[in-house]
């Protein structure tokens, strides 16, 4: 299925009654922001009835008795209430394109057993002498152009669970961000969460090797609670306990007792730094978003 551009429209037109039309008719679509205006998609085989139904129905007119006949619309009745997982991950490039990343280097690594690999993502470059990692100092890797490295370990993960919940987390909040605001939003996004997180880590435990998205996923969360608390859409509408749970995890690692059980060492600066440049960016671009909605 070929999801397409079907309208543009400016950020002051109100589409939910229109969306909650399509989801009634279980058509497949998204919403996305692109600087003053909303880009509606749809596939391509349906982007025509879309836009008829949109001249029909703009406000989505609730009193249609669309069950009496869903096809009277033009729409068929057996479409698809959810994309396939191919067709969002087409539609979601960067967040596909990063979780593929962290697989690439995942095997790189050998999931961190691999330590020659591992030297060329880490926030500082190392070298092994005996039992112990000898650190060069920040300042010299950069100086050697090695900016890469203020943002690449969070493509490493240290275990199969490591990766699986990083990745299944980093799905789920990332392909929301790029559904409602676009792809570079996403991209900017991460990188600059991976930037402060990683820098927040360092400065507070000194030379030491961590690697992750976990910093990166905390600084999607509060990105996407605060922008819904501000400016409320669908996409950024998280299941009930999910901010919650996240944030007694983030609780319970601060505690120590994660490390206490040997359950391994958590880069808890990178989570709080993640968070809290998460909740700045969210109260922005909600703040933003709002005026827009408004004016």
């Amino acid at each position: 299925m070929n999801i397409i551009e079907v309208m543009r429209l400016p950020l002051s037109v109100d589409l939910s009654g229109f969306v909650h039309l399509l989801q009634r008719l279980q058509v497949p679509h998204r919403v996305s922001e692109e600087g003053e205006v909303q880009v509606l998609w749809a596939p391509e085989t349906l982007a025509a009835d879309v836009r008829e139904l949109y001249q029909r129905y703009p406000d989505g007119n609730a009193d249609l008795e669309l069950a009496q006949d869903p096809v009277g619309a033009g729409l068929p009745a057996n479409s698809p209430t959810q994309p396939s997982l191919a067709e969002q991950a087409k539609a979601c490039k960067v967040t596909t394109l990063t979780l593929l990343l962290c697989f690439i280097v995942a095997g790189l690594t050998g999931l961190g057993d691999n330590f020659t690999t591992i030297s060329w993502f880490t926030f500082l470059d190392f070298r092994v002498q005996g039992d112990y990692l000898y650190f060069n100092p920040l300042a010299q890797g950069l100086a050697e152009g090695q900016w890469w490295r203020l943002v690449s370990p969070m493509l490493l993960h240290f275990g199969v669970l490591h990766l699986a919940m990083n990745s299944l987390w980093y799905w789920e909040l990332g392909k929301r961000i790029e559904l409602r605001q676009g792809p570079w939003a996403l991209l900017g996004l991460t990188v600059l969460f991976s930037l402060v997180s990683n820098l927040a880590q360092h400065y507070t435990s000194g030379p030491s090797l961590f690697g992750g998205l976990s910093g990166v996923l905390y600084g999607l969360l509060g990105h996407i609670w605060l922008y819904q608390w501000l400016a409320p859409n669908r996409y950024f509408n998280l299941p009930k306990g999910v901010l919650a749970m996240m944030l007694i995890w983030l609780v319970v690692c601060l505690t120590g007792v994660v490390g206490t059980l040997g359950l391994g060492q958590i880069a808890n600066a990178a989570h709080v730094g993640g968070l809290l440049i998460g909740c700045l960016s969210g109260l922005l671009g909600g703040a933003l978003a709002r005026r827009k909605l408004s004016a």
